[in-house]
């Protein structure tokens, strides 16, 4: 007789999941091991759970997990195959008495510690199937062999944003959350959960789609990231024996949304992305090498422009000839190989926030056309560029007359208004049409090689134009807005785009995976900045990561050189009036730029980020970021409100026991402060002793001897 299988390996060197089923149970992860850790699973909880109108939970509770359909599924096949440097598994799966199959897809790039995981569902019955929540991955956290599971082991870490403070790293022990209750009495697991959930298009408005989970005393971590730009949730809970995670797209509870799956009809769940080790600094260099290798936008990446932005604490979204072309010059003299022209270009009135959409230049403000401020962008050997808001049509605008309704969001027969905006869906040919013919007409008239894409308005739930559920209407949209990215790359492969939502509001990697850059804020205080800056390479890549400098005359010369610092160890992002400047602070900012050009940014895509101070948090007086490759470590180092002077120690392990060299890459024009700074090899510690400052910053460079 044939033995049945029930369990298969799959990985490549440096990952290896076992996923198991039999005849009574689902497939579930029973153990993962990568290089750094391995972890077993005591108790088997379904990677796949399906929740639907009329299939609910074989356990009363709200979570992703304990489902009906997802305990009844049962492996009928699987597949594991190798293309385009990833490896792939197939493993489907088959509720043969409801007509459900669910087919769990993973992906692994080569060379990489992290997985991508989604769920095609496909309706094998005769009767429709209301679809209301479809997890793209779940399973146990575990514990490493010869351990037992335990939830207050676990710390979790999660981020909350918000407009003007992105990136704030919190830690809770998942007992604060989860508090003993001696649910053995009952036969039952508990029935609560600590869940969040992100709705509208802002898919990052209130706290980032992913989480890790930390364990010293295990010597495991977790992280997962939801691959989205729109609404998500993810969750965590005690299963008793040990504790969960599971991710999903949107939800009927949270986001308004269901699915009518017609017979035969299948629906694929958004990705998620998992990746396991033992601390979150080998996460963060596990979690950088996958993004680096998923990233779509093509090769910029790997070699950043200096792009120099006319909006923040400059222009302010009031351009006019007479006011660019002095700021172009400037930022040509100090070295930017980008000027993006923001908001306001296409204003003839005024009063443009309403009137938006067409995306012709104003005459008013360029009485000689835009071109001749382009022309001149690129006779200084710069790229011209564009902001945009690609998604909205003012109320008042032409467009909102000649576009059909169908080709916006609308609820109940009405079209959506946000701030007297409406908001395309991207589903709709006459909606792409209508922004082809926009980016081809500037591109080809005005020279542009670079567009920086905004999103100011959240929608809520979605659209249900088409008699479909708002959640579905909004899912359908943002996954036409991706395609439309890709089309864009595919059009004009050269073409540079920066990813913006007020700021930090989208900065999912389904946005950050298609864009070369991603703008961290909209925060205008460079004394607060830094918090962000120093987080931001947790969620997203360090050389697509444009955290702002705005440098300005009126600054002396520490806070200039504390707010180019900002932007130094990221996508280099720099406005301000560099034409009011004297001589020597403009020439602090063509150091800062060349320091960027020659020390930094030809290790910057090939380097990690590390904390030696731990994520930064938002009132901290001293914050430190380091970017580390084979032989070398730069370290920015940040002093807010130092009353006195303070010796300040940083960790740097990957060079505890060298003797490296340490010198400052910036500032290094005369009239500075000493920051005097030793490398202890032995101990592995820079120290650096720093004045007492308002404010101050130092980047330091730690270099192996040849």
């Amino acid at each position: 007789m044939e033995q049945k299988l029930t369990h298969l390996q799959w990985g490549n060197d440096l990952l290896a999941l076992t996923l198991g089923w039999d005849d009574a149970t689902p497939v579930h992860l029973t153990h993962i091991r990568s290089a750094a850790v391995s972890l077993h699973f005591t108790r088997n909880i379904p990677i796949v759970e399906i929740m639907t109108a009329r299939h609910g939970h074989w356990e009363a509770s709200d979570r992703l997990i304990h489902t009906t359909l997802g305990a009844s599924m049962r492996v009928i096949s699987s597949r594991q195959w190798q293309e385009n440097g990833s490896r792939f598994l197939n493993v489907m799966q088959e509720s043969i008495q409801d007509g459900v199959q669910a087919t769990l897809q993973l992906e692994l790039p080569d060379g990489c510690v992290m997985f991508r995981s989604t769920v095609e569902i496909r309706n094998t019955g005769t009767e429709v199937l209301s679809l209301e929540s479809v997890t793209s991955w779940a399973t146990l956290l575990g514990s490493p062999d010869g351990m037992s599971p335990d939830p207050g082991a676990w710390n979790i870490a999660q981020c909350r944003q918000e407009w003007l403070s992105e990136g704030r790293w919190g830690t809770k022990n998942l007992r604060e959350l989860f508090p003993v209750i001696s649910q053995g009495l009952t036969g039952h697991d508990p029935r609560s959960k600590h869940a969040v959930v992100s709705t509208g298009t802002w898919s990052t408005g209130n706290y980032l789609p992913m989480t890790l989970f930390i364990s010293k005393y295990l010597g495991a971590a977790w992280f997962m990231q939801i691959e989205h730009n729109g609404a998500w949730r993810w969750e965590t809970g005690d299963c008793t024996r040990d504790a969960y995670m599971a991710t999903s797209g949107p939800t009927f509870d949270d986001h308004a949304w269901s699915h009518e799956l017609q017979p035969n009809e299948t629906f694929r769940s958004v990705p998620a992305s998992v990746s396991v080790a033992d601390t979150m600094q080998t996460l963060a260099e596990q979690v950088t090498a996958y993004r680096r290798t998923m990233n779509t936008a093509g090769d910029e990446i790997r070699h950043p422009h200096v792009i120099f932005n006319d909006y923040m604490n400059t222009i302010n979204g009031d351009p006019t000839t007479q006011k660019l072309l002095p700021l172009v010059d400037a930022a040509a003299q100090v070295g930017c190989e980008v000027f993006c022209i923001d908001c306001g270009w296409y204003d003839d009135s005024g009063d443009w926030w309403p009137t938006v959409g067409e995306w012709k230049p104003s005459v008013t403000r360029f009485p000689n056309g835009l071109e001749e401020v382009t022309d001149t962008i690129c006779a200084k050997g710069m790229i011209p560029g564009l902001w945009l808001e690609p998604e909205v049509i003012g109320v008042n605008s032409p467009v909102a007359e000649q576009l059909p309704d169908e080709a916006f969001f609308c609820r109940r027969g009405h079209r959506i208004v946000e701030q007297e905006r409406y908001i395309l869906d991207f589903s709709h040919p006459a909606a792409v049409s209508h922004l082809d013919s926009v980016i081809d007409h500037l591109i080809r008239d005005c020279s542009i090689g670079y567009f920086k894409f905004d999103c100011n308005v959240s929608p809520g739930a979605g659209t249900d134009i088409g008699g479909i559920s708002p959640g579905a209407g909004m899912l359908r949209h943002l996954r036409a807005y991706n395609h439309w990215i890709d089309d864009l790359h595919r059009r004009y492969p050269d073409l540079i785009l920066e990813n913006c939502s007020s700021g930090g509001m989208r900065e999912d990697f389904a946005q950050t995976s298609r864009f070369q850059v991603q703008s961290t804020s909209d925060q205008q205080d460079c004394r607060l900045y830094p918090a962000i800056a120093a987080a931001a390479p947790l969620a997203i890549l360090p050389e697509q990561a444009a955290n702002w400098a705005y440098p300005q005359a009126s600054m002396d010369k520490e806070t200039s050189a504390f707010t180019l610092v900002t932007t130094m160890l990221g996508r280099f992002f720099l406005s301000g009036y560099l034409n009011r400047m004297d001589t020597a602070q403009r020439a602090l900012c063509a150091e800062a730029v060349r320091t960027y050009t020659q020390a930094i940014r030809p290790r910057l895509s090939k380097a990690f980020p590390f904390w030696p101070l731990g994520l930064p948090q938002w009132t901290d007086h001293l914050m430190a970021l380091g970017m580390k490759d084979s032989d070398t470590a730069i370290v920015a180092l940040w002093a807010r409100r130092l009353d006195q002077g303070e010796r300040v120690r940083l960790p740097i392990p990957h060079l505890q026991g060298v003797k490296a060299d340490v010198t400052t890459l910036f500032p290094t024009q005369s009239g500075f402060g000493p920051w005097h700074a030793q490398w202890e090899p032995t101990q592995g510690l820079l120290t650096v002793d720093i004045p007492a400052c308002n404010e101050g910053a130092r980047i330091f460079q730690l270099t192996m001897p040849d």
